[in-house]
């Protein structure tokens, strides 16, 4: 696979922008001199150093209203990242979880479809499986299902395990799962299987971007050893 970026990245839209990966994301594609515009989706103003300097604008607008009759919309675009994800406990109710983690990341990747994109980049969850008895899980792979049937001419779906990275920085919670991750991961990580190892945000983020920009199977699907070689 061609891992260097190319125009189909041209100009890009990133839903979730806000959070780890999605400030990661940020980044990367300001970083890549093929990409010319990037509209950051924000629900409200974000930290101090989200935002690059240069190339990227903000869209305040909830996902979920965009395309929507009377709601704003999204400009001309080339490929889309779509990074959007909550906690049951952040969300407060499964209903609440599901609004975000399905209904917004459904709503923002038809407007990006009308938009032009041609290629989405999902940042999805180890373990999605629309069949699954565990709710997140499920929810992970319903949402994953659903843009696989919108027949995306480049579809690539991110399955990482546990992300690494500082939440306090972008005045997000900590998650203490996370926290425990990062004391523990540099001592006893390599006991784990490759594809469970807590794996950083920005790594993540590097890996779908270079997937994206490439040429590729309609739908691929990255689980988090493969994200970890191809974002090293």
């Amino acid at each position: 696979m061609n891992r260097h970026p190319s125009s189909a990245l041209r100009r890009v839209a990133v839903a979730g922008a806000s959070g780890l990966v999605g400030r990661a994301l940020l980044q990367a594609l300001a970083a890549d001199p093929a990409v010319t515009a990037v509209h950051a989706v924000l629900r409200r103003a974000p930290a101090a150093g989200v935002m690059p300097d240069t190339k990227t604008r903000a869209l305040f607008a909830d996902p979920a209203r965009l395309g929507q009759p009377g709601g704003p919309v999204l400009p001309d675009i080339d490929a889309a990242f779509c990074a959007l994800g909550t906690t049951i406990k952040t969300a407060g109710s499964q209903a609440a979880f599901r609004a975000v983690d399905l209904d917004a990341v459904l709503s923002f990747a038809q407007a990006a479809r009308a938009a032009g994109a041609q290629r989405l980049g999902l940042v999805s969850a180890l373990g999605a499986e629309a069949g699954s008895a565990v709710f997140y899980n499920r929810i992970k792979g319903e949402a994953e299902a659903a843009l696989i049937a919108m027949d995306w001419p480049r579809l690539v779906i991110a399955r990482p395990s546990l992300l690494l990275g500082d939440r306090a920085a972008l005045g997000q919670p900590v998650r203490a799962g996370e926290q425990i991750a990062q004391r523990l991961a540099p001592a006893i990580g390599w006991l784990l299987p490759r594809r469970l190892r807590p794996i950083p945000a920005d790594c993540v983020a590097r890996a779908l971007h270079r997937a994206l920009a490439s040429n590729g199977p309609a739908v691929q699907i990255l689980e988090s050893d493969a994200l970890r070689a191809l974002g090293d």
